[in-house]
């Protein structure tokens, strides 16, 4: 293994409880979107686009048009001016971190 990336090795193992802690309030804060994007963000069924394995860049810019009005839509412009700024990007972790359906 190469120096410098075992000079990290403490840092990140400091880093992990706290990227650990981040995906477990992505997960919690995501469970509304469960309703109607299915567990995990995979739809069964539903005509609604699966979540899972989304680029979170992406995630984060359909959110904001929703939130600014630029996409219309029944719940989710609603919905979204629910969460702050840094839930929407845990939100948006949680599910890029997901495997695609």
């Amino acid at each position: 293994m190469k120096a410098w990336l075992l000079s990290l090795m403490p840092l990140l193992l400091l880093c992990a409880p706290a990227l650990a802690q981040d995906l477990n309030a992505g997960r919690n804060l995501a469970a509304t979107c469960a309703n109607c994007h299915g567990t995990h963000g995979r739809p069964r069924g539903q005509v609604l686009p699966p979540l899972a394995g989304m680029k979170a860049e992406l995630m984060l810019e359909l959110l904001a048009d929703f939130r600014s009005g630029r996409q219309g839509g029944t719940v989710m412009p609603q919905i979204v001016k629910g969460y702050s700024e840094e839930q929407l990007r845990l939100v948006a972790a949680y599910f890029a971190a997901q495997a695609k359906p």
